[in-house]
């Protein structure tokens, strides 16, 4: 059941602009920053980890595990991250009604679809090879092309969204 009131599907659907998502996506990056120190000094703490390179792979799924629960909780619950209610911005079914948590959990793995391509070529390339602006420039690059990307759907939605069958609205009517 979910904490907040569900969105009324007879209300307009409207969708942020660009600009206003991305700066969103900007201030989640900035929060979570905390969240993921708070979680990888707990993993460290829990497995007695002596260095950064001990049990990397074990301490990345911890952290994606993390980061699941944050998204996958938060948009089951009212739709919104804290970034999101900052930025009144919800995400809703593309009828516009809440989340489960199924739903909430598939556009978690869906939204890597932001990071694993541009991280799949610097790995396939390598960073010797791009170096650390080339790195930046990939991912940047990469970044900037999927949200452009979202200008060609009639709702102007994200990919992710697209396949999940979810949509971000505007969470508060304009006056």
């Amino acid at each position: 059941m979910s904490a907040a009131a569900p969105t009324s599907v007879s209300e307009p659907l409207e969708t942020p602009s660009l600009r206003r998502r991305l700066a969103c996506f900007t201030y989640e990056g900035v929060l979570l920053f905390g969240v993921l120190v708070i979680a990888d000094y707990l993993f460290a703490s829990l497995t007695q980890q002596k260095h950064a390179l001990q049990l990397r792979e074990a301490g990345m799924a911890f952290l994606f595990v993390v980061l699941g629960i944050y998204f996958v909780w938060f948009w089951s619950h009212g739709g919104q991250t804290l970034a999101m209610k900052t930025w009144h911005i919800r995400v809703v079914t593309h009828d516009g009604r809440a989340l489960s948590q199924g739903r909430a959990f598939l556009r978690y793995l869906a939204a890597w679809l932001w990071f694993l391509p541009p991280l799949a070529v610097v790995a396939g390339v390598g960073v010797r090879v791009l170096g650390g602006g080339g790195t930046f420039a990939v991912v940047l690059g990469y970044l900037l092309a999927y949200a452009a990307v979202s200008w060609v759907h009639p709702q102007r939605q994200f990919l992710h969204d697209v396949l999940c069958g979810t949509r971000l609205v505007n969470s508060q009517r304009r006056h």
